[in-house]
Order: C-alpha cells, then sequence, then structure tokens
C-alpha cells in the first residue's frame, strides 16, 4: 500500500511563500527508518506524520531530512490545514515527543497553542561561539532584548540585533554554528529585529536539519513569543506579527498571540504546493 505524501506551504496564501513541509496523514504502519527516509526524500525541512488518530486526537512526530525533531511549528500548521480540509474544522489534539499542543482549525486558518515556555540564560562562552560564528559583534546586539535560549517544544536560542542591515546581510558559518546547536539539542537559531513595538523581523538558521535558513518557523515564533513575556517587553495579553523568509524569496506571516499565563499560540494559513 503506497503512502500518500502531501506537500503544504505554511505562514503564506501562496505556494511560492512561506515554509514548506511534508504531511503524511496516515503514518500507522510506517517504521522510524520509513519516516526518515521519506523525510530525506521530501526534502523539506520537516515532514511531520500522523502516527495514529482517534477522532480529532492525533499522534504525531516530525523528521527534518537528517533526524527527528520534538516539535515543529510550520509542519504542525500544514498538518492542521491538510487535516481540517479533509475532515472539516474543529479543534484538535495533537500528542507530540515535546507534549500535548492544540490545533484549532478554522476556514483554511491554523491556530497551535504551545506546551508551556520557559527561557533560560545564554552561557556566555555559546554566546562567543555563535558571534564568531555569525560574523557579529557584541556591539550589534539590542540590549532590550537580551540573549536567551527559548522553548516551547523545542529549544532556540534568541538573538536580536540593533540594526536591521545586520540581519538582511546574514552569512554564517555553517559547520561551526552546526556543532554547537548539536551539543546543546537547539533546533533552529531566531534572530530577529524589531521593527515595531508589536512587529519583528525574523530570520532563523537550521544547521541541525540540514538547511541553511527555515523561511518560517512556528516553533521558534512561539518558544519568543514565551520569552517576550517573561522578559517583560510586551503587555499580556498581547498579539506581534513576525515577518520571516523575505530574504528567501519565501514571504511568510507567524501571529503570535501571547496570554497572561500558558502556551503561546501562533496562527497561520497554508495551501497545497
Amino acid at each position: 500500500m503506497s503512502t500518500e505524501i502531501l506537500r503544504y506551504a505554511a505562514f503564506t496564501d501562496t505556494p511560492e511563500g512561506g515554509n514548506p513541509a511534508g504531511v503524511v496523514l496516515d503514518a500507522s504502519g510506517l517504521g522510524d527508518a520509513e519516516m526518515q527516509a521519506i523525510a530525506a526524500d521530501v526534502g523539506y525541512s520537516e515532514t511531520a506524520f500522523v502516527t495514529a488518530a482517534d477522532g480529532n486526537d492525533l499522534v504525531v512526530r516530525y523528521f527534518s531530512p537528517l533526524a527527528e525533531v520534538p516539535f515543529c511549528g510550520h509542519a504542525t500548521i500544514a498538518t492542521g490545514v491538510a487535516w481540517g480540509e479533509r475532515h472539516g474544522d474543529g479543534l484538535l489534539a495533537l500528542t507530540t515527543p515535546a507534549g500535548l499542543v492544540e490545533v484549532r482549525v478554522a476556514d483554511g486558518v491554523a491556530t497551535l497553542t504551545s506546551v508551556e515556555p520557559s527561557s533560560a540564560e545564554l552561557d556566555d562562552d555559546d554566546l562567543d561561539v555563535m558571534l564568531y560564528a555569525l560574523r557579529w559583534e557584541r556591539a550589534d546586539l539590542d540590549p532590550s532584548i537580551p540573549p536567551r535560549v527559548a522553548y516551547a517544544g523545542a529549544h532556540h536560542p534568541v538573538l536580536a540585533v540593533a540594526e536591521s542591515d545586520r540581519l538582511a546581510a546574514l552569512d554564517y558559518e555553517f559547520d561551526r554554528l552546526a556543532e554547537l546547536m548539536a551539543a546543546r539539542d537547539w533546533t533552529t537559531v531566531q534572530l530577529v529585529h524589531r521593527t515595531a513595538p508589536d512587529r519583528f523581523r525574523s530570520r532563523n538558521p537550521f544547521p541541525p536539519g540540514g538547511v541553511v535558513e527555515d523561511p518560517a518557523t512556528g516553533a521558534a515564533a512561539a518558544a519568543f513569543g514565551g520569552y517576550l513575556r517573561e522578559l517583560g517587553a510586551v503587555s499580556p495579553p498581547a498579539t506581534v506579527t513576525i515577518d520571516q523568509g523575505i530574504e528567501l524569496g519565501r514571504p511568510s506571516l507567524l501571529t503570535v498571540t501571547i496570554p497572561e499565563t500558558g502556551g503561546i499560540s501562533v496562527a497561520g494559513t497554508a495551501v497545497p504546493i
């Protein structure tokens, strides 16, 4: 029996934008090696596999071309929209390796609510390695958004730059950053510049997945939302918008809702490729 592999672009309303994700809505007969092989063949930063389903209760796993990851936001959005197109709108409960993630699907928009977010200090030596790999200096950083490691299902170091041109001219040492991220179990790096009180521009290196840069990263957006709340950089309930993928020619729009407590919501559209 053949496996149906769907391809969706998430956080966009056009197939040419957003972040492509593979989606397998029935992976109940697939083993780990088969899912890994499919993800490698699809070649997107992640492919989501629904390994079990009972009504709207789904078990979902995520694979990059190189390895399994605990959670992926854009593949979750793609899975929610794909599921909704076939089974109708509603509230999905996704059991993921990172924990329970709720996804509300309505009119082609999926909104995920992350696990409880948290953040931790970024080790000074690790920061030096990251800055060296990114070819940045400490003076480039925005002191109002200090470096941290943010979490909302996966770990993402956050670095904010004060000037937009540092972000626009991103050119980093892939192997050096990949080695550090693998040692620390980080998924992507959330590089941001604040363009307005409630708007950010983001770029996300993703060497652990074998991808130079991710054009839309829902998991990092959720982690960042939790970090902003913990930092006191927003006054919840708040909504911020993240623009990503512009430099890659795949513009993406992520809407992040930050409540006073609990998980962070990230909403976006998704369209078949």
